[in-house]
């Protein structure tokens, strides 16, 4: 694998030569950390680490990209994809505690040799979502007319279409966030804005078993719109929420109703949600080490666990593995390069800045040859190193390297524009404007 290099003068420049290191290391953890057999990739990088669904998700999506840069061939990144969407395709659906999915949606965490569930993990919509979205991102690049590309895209459209997706209703105004087979639907559904656009496009714009558009506007009926640090947006704490959906879709110009409301749109939104991010730590209400305005990025990420001691004699709780947000918290003073790194579509200037500060400052969270999940300088040993994560993250790796490609060419945003099932399902939602209109204007002169 190809080592990113370390910034280790001031005066050093992330630069595009740079950024293309740090996206190449990124794909590489999934070749690295996937059973070939079956297509399946583990959460992270730790030994005896399971399967992530969402990252299978990810890989499906890195993978044309890094045959459009040049970084793996057509033909063996289509191996990679088929496997996985052939172990899904004949996977156990029965719901039973040991199977693998069930209704079309999977459970969350998967065996990495047998595909079966494990943790009593719940079944999971959004995490479902995140794999088909990139099972179709898949779908739309292999178009050839091979035997191998062939199958991929029919067993991509036949993974789509048996998603029960108004099933996960259970009979309520909104989709249901999970289910267990030992005690049914879990008694919360998606409530606050979130990282789940692409799962509700999803669900709208399914040609067998779709939602309506009223529970997409049951959904954004309970967002929370604020104003922090004089900036109006939608909220939501961890930045992860922000990016997710971004991924795939390109909001650009376009708005739901809500946003048309808000003379505002999620592409927007996010921008505004970066420099609270700065905001919030230039403050650094609860001063922590290391915080100020180049060096933030809180978001669900691997952290420290028990207590630590604050610069200001007071004691904090660590939270471990956690979604961590501003301004409401949870904060521990534990931060994510990756995530200001999938900040750089929307804020390129300041994600820039960061990334070259904390790598210049804390040269540490480069482990392996990639970025680390996250840092705390408020644990600095005696040397002053931070605490690093052990091991990678999956999703950050995805999200971080899709980003990357996102702010570099807008390839991936363009190739899902070609994709009529999310396409369908935003305009069902009530997005319009901007290349939506385009789009369905070219369409309707070609016809």
């Amino acid at each position: 694998m190809p080592k990113i290099l370390p910034l280790n003068q001031p005066s050093a420049l992330v630069d595009d030569a740079w950024l293309d290191q740090l996206q190449r290391a990124a794909f590489e953890y999934f070749p690295s950390n996937t059973n070939p057999s079956n297509g399946l990739v583990a959460d992270t990088s730790r030994d005896g680490s399971p399967v992530s669904i969402a990252v299978v998700g990810l890989a499906l999506s890195c993978y044309p990209v890094a045959v459009e840069r040049g970084w793996i061939g057509r033909d063996e990144a289509a191996r990679y994809c088929l496997a996985a969407l052939r172990f899904f395709s004949a996977s156990d659906q029965s719901g039973t505690p040991s199977a693998t999915g069930y209704q079309g949606f999977y459970f969350h965490f998967l065996d990495m040799h047998t595909g079966t569930r494990v943790w009593q993990s719940e079944l999971s919509m959004i995490d479902t979502a995140l794999l088909i979205a990139g099972v179709l991102t898949a779908a739309r690049y292999f178009s050839a007319a091979t035997a191998q590309e062939t199958e991929l895209r029919e067993l991509a459209d036949a993974l789509y279409c048996r998603i029960d997706w108004s099933w996960a209703q259970d009979g309520g105004a909104t989709i249901r966030q999970g289910w267990k087979p030992e005690c049914g639907f879990l008694h919360y559904g998606w409530e606050g804005y979130s990282e789940a656009i692409v799962l509700y496009a999803l669900a709208m714009g399914s040609p067998t078993h779709p939602i309506s558009a009223e529970c997409y506007k049951a959904w954004t009926a309970t967002y929370q719109w604020e104003n922090l640090y004089d900036f109006d947006f939608l909220y939501a704490g961890p930045l992860f929420v922000h990016h997710y959906s971004h991924a795939w879709i390109d909001f650009r110009g376009i708005r739901d109703s809500f946003m048309q409301q808000k003379r505002s749109d999620y592409f927007e939104n996010t921008r505004r949600a970066t420099y609270i991010q700065r905001e919030y730590a230039q403050r650094n209400p609860y001063e922590f080490a290391g915080y100020d305005e180049n060096c933030w990025g809180l978001t669900a990420c691997d952290g420290p666990v028990g207590n630590v001691l604050g610069v200001s004699g007071v004691t904090h709780r660590l939270f471990g593995y956690a979604a961590r947000g501003v301004p409401f918290g949870p904060d521990d003073g534990t931060l994510s390069c990756p995530t200001v790194v999938a900040s750089l579509p929307f804020a390129p200037d300041i994600a820039l800045e960061a990334m070259q500060y904390m790598l210049t400052r804390y040269p540490q969270i480069i482990t392996d040859g990639r970025l680390a999940s996250s840092f705390n300088p408020t644990l600095a040993d005696s040397e002053g190193c931070p605490w690093v994560s052990a091991g990678h993250y999956g999703l950050d790796q995805g999200v971080m390297m899709m980003m990357i490609e996102n702010h570099r060419s807008g390839w991936l945003w363009a190739l899902m524009r070609e994709c009529p099932y999310l396409m369908n399902g935003l305009r069902k939602a009530g997005f319009a404007g901007g290349w939506l209109d385009q789009l369905a204007a070219g369409n309707a002169g070609v016809s």
